[in-house]
């Protein structure tokens, strides 16, 4: 069974990089055909999804942030990972790491000064 963790900090500073890592266990980010994405909730908001690393390494962003993400992987240790520059206080939310069939617990993220 696949299982995603979310790990970095909970509280980032206005203007600076927001930083999250995606654990991957029970399976590999390199298999065929799977994509693996990252989603946000912010407070009283819908789910957004804010893009995705295919299991080639290709990359797609939401159109709305493709300005500020970056999504990269590290093969040897199954990890993907989310940037998102220029953080405020609008990006305060829960994040999520997520593929086809699952997502992790997620974890919050607070922009904060």
């Amino acid at each position: 069974q696949v299982q995603l963790q979310e790990s970095g900090p909970g509280l980032v500073k206005p203007s600076q990089t927001l930083s999250l890592t995606c654990t991957v266990s029970g399976g590999s980010i390199t298999t065929s055909h799977f994509y693996w994405s990252w989603i946000r909730q912010p407070p009283g908001k819908g789910r957004e999804w804010m893009g995705a690393i295919a299991y080639d390494g290709d990359t797609y962003y939401s159109e709305s942030l493709k300005s500020r993400i970056s999504i990269s992987r590290d093969t040897s240790k199954n990890q993907f990972s989310l940037q998102l520059h220029a953080v405020t206080h609008e990006d305060t939310a829960v994040y999520y790491c997520a593929y086809t069939s699952g997502r992790g617990q997620g974890t919050q993220v607070t922009v904060s000064s």
